[in-house]
């Protein structure tokens, strides 16, 4: 049975790749569907049994693109689609098989964008050729599992940045071929590789060429900025190399006459030296620990220092799309990014002398800290809110309660009252660089910060009010009477809340991570596009506490668990779980069912590349009214974002463009991104067909 599965999925993968080729008429044998590529001898297949083990189709000037299910051809263990036009600079697709790929040639193309993570996963590829493309940006970490890759050919792209480490891991490599990039920084990285051939010309690369790579017969350097003086000296207290002068009559090494030191004077120093550093060493252990003793003192007394200094840079404001009426799928671009700094250190880290630490005043921290938001009265909130009356409770989350709050002016806002437990402010300095740093977010599907509040020792955000409510309460809330949301909404929250990630991991700097990505932190307006609110607040805690502190029961990435550590790989496993939630209708965690069903992804998983099951898990409340392909598409997405090893997840760029590619296969009409609920939800699929 699994071999009959395995042989369905690699026609209906190559019936795609036949489509996604502009079912080109120079294939011959090809179809769009069905058919026998092994038993029926289709142009550049060979097969071994009934698995299609080879893809040559180099130089037939094919078009178009790869295949999004390319994974589904298990056997696959070469794939040559060089010297065509294929890309049309799109990204490569992400989904390429991985099991048995050995070599992998997509040379002489027009991908653009960045290479694709899914390389990371091909333990057994041996030769990669991406020649002459226009890929471009920094390369990603991909190459650390790749043990076996002999041959690798970047050559001729608009590649940037430095090597990644990755690079000394390619114990196999014999050839390398970089020249023609726009690659910087140094070439240390590859010192030590077993190369033979080495071609890195015409690049910015500087520094020095390691000694090791001037032994390698085909070497090309030519066209960098190469340091012409001495190389470095070694570092401090590394003794030089000895000199090579031979053995003098008697036998013995020569030292150089009266201006050589002799062996045992040497080792005399060297004792001498660590007597000194011991003596040394043990003083300065006594004084630090008086000096611990005083700083945790101090520090009990001092205000705790949020997650960014105070310089945080400026950056242009992006004003919120207030009629956001299509999604715009030709555009990847994101807004500018906001520079946010890392914590600074607070006063009691700093080293001190004992006389100046007992006789020097501190000096407190200056709030200077740029903000752009309003300040709202705690009386004007109150007035709003109708003294926070539970009547205007709207929800309630990890950081506190929310309230719906009327102006007088008639504007509808969301009040934000922060929960002293869980983020515990020392000062209105902490607080204010907190609103200093979330104020700087600015993207269409995050929920922004209008104004705040810091009277009388309340910390309240204001935010804008979305009158359809979260994500969440839509789809496991709502009663017999509300509308269901229809398929081509559910893909179009799920691509804006990828892009809203997409902007707090690749485009802010540093990268944010989000922590508590959930359904319920997910706001729609009155056209279901998606606003995601907290972002930013997370970072203020601690992992541990924060942990401590949330409650999203089936969002949580396993090693967040086993770790307690939190990084952009748990979000984009976080963000897996709400497209599960969107496909199926599902809580991630439910106690009601039965228990084998209890935890939605241990449930959907092994279900999610089963077409029959897969049709079984969807949403009832859609009543068959959605397309099957881009089910299907959508289900292979978030399969690898629930990955449980957080290494094979794709970045959420990755995500973004494989939705919108999703959204352009299915030929999606700007009257269906415009959201227009008026329509019948069967009119709205036609669109998809």
């Amino acid at each position: 049975m699994a071999l009959i599965l395995a042989r369905l999925y690699a026609v209906a993968a190559l019936n795609t790749l036949f489509t996604s080729l502009n079912s080109p008429g120079q294939l011959k044998g090809w179809q769009a569907n069905g058919g026998d590529p092994c038993g029926e001898s289709w142009q550049g297949i060979t097969c071994s049994g009934a698995g299609v083990t080879a893809i040559k189709l180099s130089n037939l000037g094919l078009s178009g693109n790869l295949a999004y299910n390319m994974n589904n051809l298990g056997s696959l263990v070469e794939l040559d689609m060089s010297q065509n036009s294929l890309g049309g600079g799109n990204q490569i697709e992400y989904n390429l098989p991985t099991i048995k790929l050995e070599r992998l040639n997509l040379a002489g193309n027009q991908f653009g964008g960045n290479i694709p993570y899914s390389i990371f996963s091909m333990s057994n590829l041996k030769y990669l050729n991406l020649n002459h493309n226009q890929l471009q940006g920094n390369m990603t970490d991909v190459f650390s599992n790749l043990y076996s890759l002999s041959t690798l050919d970047l050559s001729f792209n608009s590649l940037t940045g430095d090597l990644p480490q990755s690079f000394t891991g390619l114990s196999s490599l014999k050839q390398l071929y970089l020249q023609n990039n726009q690659f910087t920084g140094y070439i240390n990285v590859l010192a030590n590789l077993p190369l033979n051939d080495l071609n890195v010309a015409n690049n910015r690369f500087t520094g020095w060429i390691p000694s090791q790579l001037k032994k390698i017969n085909s070497l090309q350097t030519d066209g960098n900025s190469w340091s012409t003086g001495p190389a470095p000296p070694p570092p401090p207290y590394t003794a030089p190399p000895p000199p090579n002068r031979g053995p003098d009559q008697n036998g013995s090494s020569n030292s150089g006459g009266k201006s050589g030191i002799s062996g045992g004077a040497i080792a005399g120093i060297i004792i001498s030296l660590l007597v000194v550093g011991a003596v040394v060493a043990f003083f300065m252990i006594k004084r630090r620990k008086r000096k611990s003793a005083r700083a945790a003192h101090f520090e009990q007394h001092q205000p705790f220092t949020s997650f960014a200094s105070n310089e945080v840079k400026d950056v242009p404001y992006m004003k919120p799309i207030e009629e956001p009426t299509t999604i715009d799928i030709e555009s990847l671009a994101s807004p500018a990014s906001v520079s946010l700094k890392p914590p600074s250190k607070i006063a009691s880290h700093k080293s001190f002398d004992d006389d100046d630490f007992l006789n020097k005043p501190v000096a407190k921290k200056s709030n200077t800290i740029p903000i752009k938001a309003t300040v709202y009265s705690v009386a004007d909130l109150q007035m709003a809110t109708d003294s926070f009356n539970f009547d205007n409770l709207v929800g309630e989350g990890t950081f506190g309660r929310v309230y719906r709050a009327q102006f007088n002016d008639g504007k509808v806002l969301a009040i934000k009252k922060l929960d002293s437990t869980v983020m515990p402010f020392q000062s209105s300095d902490d607080f204010a660089e907190l609103i200093s740093n979330i104020s700087k977010l600015h993207h269409p599907n995050l929920n922004e910060l209008v104004g705040y509040c810091m009277e009388h020792g309340q910390h309240l955000l204001v935010y804008d009010f979305h009158r359809n409510g979260s994500l969440h309460d839509l789809l496991h809330l709502s009663d017999e009477y509300s509308k269901p949301l229809s398929w081509n909404s559910r893909v179009k929250i799920a691509l804006g809340s990828a892009r809203a990630l997409e902007y707090l991991h690749e485009i802010c700097s540093p990268s944010i991570v989000h922590k508590n990505f959930k359904s319920s932190n997910i706001l729609l307006d009155s056209e279901f596009n998606p606003h995601l609110s907290d972002a930013g607040l997370a970072s203020f805690i601690p992992d541990a506490e924060f942990q401590a502190a949330e409650q999203s029961a089936g969002y949580t990435a396993p090693e967040v668990d086993m770790t307690g550590q939190y990084t952009l790989k748990s979000d984009v496993y976080s963000f897996g779980v709400v497209m599960l939630e969107l496909l199926t209708g599902r809580r991630p965690f439910d106690s009601s069912r039965p228990r084998s069903e209890q935890s939605l992804v241990r449930w959907a998983t092994p279900q999610l590349h089963d077409i029959d099951a897969l049709d079984r898990m969807v949403d009832p409340a859609l009543k068959g009214l959605y397309p099957a392909k881009s089910l299907s598409r959508f289900a292979d997405v978030l399969a690898l974002c629930v990955q449980p090893e957080p290494e094979f997840r794709p970045p959420m760029s990755e995500v973004v463009q494989a939705l919108v590619r999703l959204v352009q296969r299915a030929n999606m009409t700007k009257r269906m991104l415009d959201g227009d609920t008026s329509r019948r939800a069967d009119d709205q699929d036609q669109d998809f067909i």
